[in-house]
């Protein structure tokens, strides 16, 4: 008789412990970057990876492929992501163009004045109006869960001199994505834009092929330009690195709606700390810039005003020449006066 409730009691603990397997198997995401484990990329997906699968104690499991394993590019993974054959992609706003061409209005020039007006505007509306165009146009295939960040701020920096103000910019060739944007921001400025792939940077600053790029400052130091003679750096901000993160709409419309909710917070950690960790790296790699030589300039708010009013002829441009831009630009400046506002109310309130 103790034998035979041994055995059932036996029986019942393996039972119990392939029903927790099974639940812990229920959701397998796969998430993917093209990039490594230095970037921010990767910061957020192990923030997002930890807090998913503990907040839905296993029935989430997360699997992260870093690199090029499932997929070599934008247009690449994104179709991944509409087949779903991957769950979790992150694109720059340039790696997307092809297929959400409004999302470049990440790249307008001088639109967001700082972090703090940047991390409000992409935590509201303005991110979900950017999702609904996003599934309409993908036939409810690619859903935008969040916009983070990925490498700080687009700064202009070069191998010739230092850039004070727009007319230092005259007769620079500078480096661009294929993108049509970037391009026409460059023209705006009195610069050339001259589309160089991001591997061969490197030895085109040797050559004198371009003379300048606009890159946040880790890439510029995690990529040694300065050994490729790039000492000229120029704070003026023109455009936050934003970093789109993309899921599969099938995959996380079939969730019941607590796992959901556990997905939505974990890109909500996710975001923050992308936002975070370009911060925290940015400090040792000007230190790093300046030790090596190099020449950091900032901008004067009157400087600073005279690339913006070069640059305003980019705005109509986007308005007239990109799919839908004139109502994703509506939606991103509506949103950043709502967040200056914010802003300026919330630091009055600080100062009594």
């Amino acid at each position: 008789m103790l034998k035979t409730m041994i055995k059932s009691v036996a029986i019942s603990a393996l039972m119990a412990g392939a029903a927790m397997t099974a639940s812990a198997a229920d959701y397998t995401l796969r998430a993917t970057a093209n990039s490594n484990e230095n970037d921010e990329d990767y910061d957020g997906l192990v923030v997002f990876k930890n807090y998913v699968e503990a907040a839905s104690n296993g029935a989430i499991e997360v699997e992260l492929f870093i690199g090029t394993q499932l997929c070599s590019n934008g247009a690449e993974c994104l179709q991944g992501v509409a087949d779903g054959s991957i769950d979790i992609y992150i694109s720059t706003s340039g790696g997307a163009s092809g297929l959400f061409p409004y999302v470049q209005v990440l790249d307008l020039p001088y639109l967001m004045a700082d972090d703090r007006v940047a991390e409000h505007v992409l935590s509201g509306d303005f991110t979900r109006t950017m999702r609904d165009m996003a599934l309409e146009d993908s036939g409810n295939a690619i859903r935008l869960m969040t916009i983070g960040n990925t490498g700080g701020w687009r700064n202009f920096a070069n191998t010739k001199r230092r850039v004070a103000e727009p007319g230092d910019m005259e007769g620079l060739k500078i480096r661009t994505v294929v993108a049509d944007l970037p391009q026409e921001l460059v023209r705006a400025l009195g610069a050339s834009p001259t589309p160089i792939p991001w591997p061969e940077l490197f030895t085109s600053f040797q050559t004198g092929v371009v003379e300048g790029s606009k890159n946040g400052i880790t890439d510029i130091m995690g990529m040694k330009f300065p050994d490729a003679g790039l000492q000229y750096v120029t704070l003026d901000g023109h455009a936050y690195m934003g970093a789109l993160w993309w899921m599969s709409n099938e995959t996380f419309m079939g969730m019941p709606d607590d796992l959901k909710t556990v997905v939505v917070d974990g890109f909500y950690g996710l975001q923050q700390a992308t936002f975070a960790s370009p911060k925290r790296k940015s400090i040792q790699a000007y230190a790093d810039f300046v030790a090596g030589g190099g020449d950091l300039y900032v901008p004067t708010p009157a400087q600073k005003a005279a690339f913006k009013d070069a640059a305003a002829p980019v705005y109509d441009w986007f308005k007239s020449n990109v799919t839908r831009g004139e109502a994703i630009f509506d939606a991103l400046t509506s949103a950043v006066a709502e967040a200056d506002a914010d802003i300026a109310a919330a630091r009055a309130a600080d100062l009594n």
